[in-house]
């Protein structure tokens, strides 16, 4: 399997050269030459298997590179009922026939990006100990990738995490979380300004190729194609829990900012997972639903970007949108090039009349809908109220969306991006009780912290990575 551009300026690479890079030299985004699929003998063979099984049969197809004696060693490290508190790593909860929530929180950090970083952790070990070198993690977090990404890399050899958060906009918990760490190599940096701002400053920083050189710059963001590849696993085996056999089809709702983890599930269905819909849950911050809606992809200025109950989806730019938009296009990198150079000088552009935008509900399966901060109240009080459950203020948006989207035909599954304990505020306002905290978080909050702040420069931060790095 090799690897190319969405904007077409890229050697075809393998699965370890792109491993430990962000965007490619031309400013796109790494894709497989094509996808791998799986026929329905195959996927019934898959049915049965535990969670390492299924994880090595998937990505072993993306990451062919590596002998599968070690890609099987280094799944069999990361997925254990140690580190994710369950055997199924991802088990399917079932509020009622045919309405399904996956766990994906179980991990380190009580978040889903626990179970792409904790591979991504091992993974980046193992390439730098085979090429004998360093790597300088530079990233950005709304809320929960960052304290992901340092609980995976903390303490690896030869790897240094750099990462970016916005300035007082993140949960107390998700805050205490980053800050509180003390690891050497583990660097946390508060931007005055929001989240894609963070963003725009990784972006400028790896555009720098000889800065990013020089550093040995690589990421962990959602763009990385190695955590988008892992969340395909949790795709199939939610699916072969809520079904019986494969002539049945389900739905996902995902709530959404990045476009990495719905992402994940259009990579599924690709590969022939029998998925009805993938429905995209925003908040206030509205870009994607706009999109599915109307065909306009507006990315919005950091002063219109809100500052909400969600913080995790409180981004206006999503970085793996442009994979799924080459996708869209036949994989036409010059008309994605144009399209991303618009966006950079006009802060858009419009499908609506292209003649592949009717593919995108019809062959892609894709609906949308938002939610606001009164419908997580009310969302999270209701499922309480109904089903006994808590969930966290990103599952209700997804589970608001779902649930008017939902065909009574086709089982539902929300995608879980949070447990509860890490939004007690906005919990404790719905049902009037705070969230319970797993066994060692309980004083999270007081813990000393460790952080610098500084203004929305990619110069300061440059210049600050320079200082730890000495080079």
């Amino acid at each position: 399997m090799k690897y190319v551009s969405t904007r077409g300026g890229m050697a075809p690479l393998s699965f370890s050269q792109i491993l430990l890079g962000g965007l490619a030299t031309d400013g796109g985004l790494a894709m497989p030459e094509s996808y791998p699929r799986f026929d329905a003998e195959q996927q019934q063979q898959m049915r049965g298997m535990s969670y390492p099984q299924l994880a090595f049969e998937i990505l072993s197809r993306f990451a062919t590179d590596i002998p599968a004696d070690h890609l099987r060693a280094l799944i069999a490290k990361t997925y254990t009922r140690e580190t994710f508190r369950s055997d199924d790593i991802t088990p399917l909860k079932t509020l009622e026939p045919g309405l399904h929530i996956l766990e994906l929180s179980n991990g380190p950090t009580l978040a889903f990006k626990d179970v792409a970083m904790q591979l991504l952790g091992n993974l980046f070990e193992y390439v730098l100990d085979k090429q004998g070198a360093e790597l300088n993690i530079l990233g950005a977090t709304s809320g929960d990738t960052g304290s992901a990404a340092e609980y995976a890399m903390r303490g690896k050899h030869g790897v240094r995490v750099f990462m970016l958060s916005p300035h007082q906009k993140m949960s107390p918990f998700q805050t205490a979380q980053m800050f509180s760490l003390q690891d050497p190599n583990i660097f946390n940096i508060a931007v005055r300004g929001v989240f894609d701002e963070c963003q725009d400053i990784v972006k400028a920083v790896s555009n720098d190729l000889e800065f990013k050189k020089r550093q040995k710059i690589g990421t962990v963001n959602s763009i990385n194609w190695a955590r988008v590849t892992a969340q395909v696993v949790y795709y199939f085996k939610g699916y072969f829990a809520a079904t019986k056999n494969n002539d049945q089809r389900v739905s996902f709702t995902v709530p959404s900012g990045n476009f990495g983890n719905v992402l994940a599930g259009h990579i599924a269905k690709q590969m022939g997972l029998p998925i009805a819909h993938l429905v995209v849950a925003t908040n206030e911050n509205d870009v994607l639903d706009e999109f599915f809606k109307t065909g306009v992809y507006r990315a919005r200025a950091s002063s219109e970007t809100y500052h909400t109950s969600s913080p995790s989806m409180d981004i206006s730019k999503a970085s793996n949108f442009e994979r799924f938009i080459y996708d869209v296009l036949d994989q036409d990198a010059k008309a994605v090039r144009e399209l991303w150079q618009k966006v950079e000088r006009e802060g858009s552009f419009d499908l609506s009349l292209h003649p592949n935008f009717a593919r995108v509900k019809t062959l892609y399966g894709f609906q949308s809908g938002k939610s606001t901060h009164a419908n997580r109240l009310n969302t999270i009080r209701d499922v309480y109220q109904r089903y006994g459950v808590m969930i966290d203020t990103h599952t209700a948006d997804g589970m608001k969306v779902a649930l008017e989207q939902r065909d009574p035909q086709v089982p539902m599954i929300v995608l879980e991006t949070a447990l509860p304990a890490k939004f007690a505020e906005t919990i404790s306002q719905a049902i009037g009780r705070e969230p319970p905290r797993p066994a060692g978080f309980e004083n999270l909050e007081t813990l000393p912290q460790r952080f610098a702040v500084m203004d929305a420069s990619a110069q300061q931060v440059k210049d600050f990575i320079v200082g730890q790095t000495g080079l």
